[in-house]
Parts: structure tokens; C-alpha cells; sequence
């Protein structure tokens, strides 16, 4: 792979350091934003040179990527090494996204709230029962309507993303 132009870098380490705001490792990020502006599908050597990184730093972030399902392992013709590439489509990107952070962040927090609760109504502590009731029925009417979107096409979603306050107003709510 030629060397990353001006653009490419500041993308690139942005894309890193965004992750790092969002808990996600930097070198991972780094790989992801690499693989997004890429032409062409790129193996593990042409990553590390690219980056500046430990070819093992490079395989672990891969194998986290790819958990995430935003990163897919591809061959190229006379070329016995693995290439891997990451998803164009920003839309079901992003839907991905999600769902993991919803697995790994929400799923879990909810089971909480709900252990939590049994042991408020068991100690009859009302007014943390009522702090967490409302908190739970936040986190599971979110998630509901997640779920409800999550079964669109992406391109329904875009359009619908893309509708902002026309949709509140579609529901004779603008500007209120």
C-alpha cells in the first residue's frame, strides 16, 4: 500500500481517538478507519507497515473487528495471505455498531436493574425501587423501539434519519 496522504492520516488518527472516546481500543479503531478508506482489501503486513504497529497488535484488533461483524476476511486471486475489509455501507455500519454496544452495554445494565429491583421490593426500599423502576422502564421502552427500527432496510432508516423535525411534525408535534 502506498503511503497514507495528508487526508488519509488525519483521518485515520481521528478515527482512533473518537474510538478511544467511545472505549474502543485506538489501534482498532485506527485499523477500522484504515480498511473504511481503502480501495482495496489489505492483509495484516500492509496494515502494520501502514500504521506503525506490532503485526500482533494488528491480528488481535482484526479478531475484534470481525467479532463485531464490521470487519470480513476476503481473499485475493494469487495471493495465499488473508485480506480483510470493512463494510461499506455506513448505514448498516452503524447498525452493527449498535447492536454490539447494545449486547455488551444495555443487555447487561438491564439485567441489573432488573436483579436490583427484586432485592428493593425485598428490603421495601420504595423510593430506590421507584429511582430504578424508571430507569429500567427508560432502558426497555429505548431498547424496544430499537428493536422495532433495528428490522428496517438500512436505506428506510437513512431516509427516516434524515427526516429530523418533519417527523415531529408528520406527528403534529413541531415545534413544541
Amino acid at each position: 500500500m502506498p503511503p497514507l496522504t495528508a487526508t488519509q492520516q488525519k483521518f485515520v488518527l481521528h478515527w482512533g481517538e473518537m474510538g478511544t472516546r467511545w472505549g474502543i481500543n485506538r489501534t482498532v479503531a485506527q485499523i477500522h478507519a484504515l480498511l473504511y478508506i481503502s480501495a482495496k482489501p489489505l492483509n495484516a503486513e500492509e496494515i502494520a507497515e501502514t500504521l506503525s504497529v506490532a503485526r500482533s497488535n494488528v491480528s488481535t484488533s482484526l479478531k475484534e473487528l470481525q467479532g463485531w461483524g464490521i470487519v470480513r476476511l476476503v481473499h485475493v486471486m494469487g495471493d495465499k495471505r488473508d485480506h480483510f475489509e470493512t463494510m461499506k455501507d455506513v448505514w448498516e455500519m452503524f447498525r452493527l455498531v449498535l447492536d454490539e454496544r447494545k449486547r455488551r452495554e444495555i443487555d447487561p445494565t438491564l439485567a441489573m436493574l432488573r436483579e436490583c429491583l427484586a432485592e428493593a421490593d425485598q428490603e421495601k426500599d420504595a423510593f430506590t425501587r421507584t429511582r430504578l423502576a424508571e430507569l429500567r422502564d427508560f432502558f426497555e421502552t429505548t431498547t424496544g423501539w430499537y428493536e422495532q427500527v433495528r428490522r428496517w432496510p438500512a436505506s428506510t432508516f437513512a431516509k427516516f434519519a434524515r427526516l429530523g423535525d418533519k417527523a415531529l411534525k408528520a406527528l403534529g408535534l413541531g415545534n413544541k
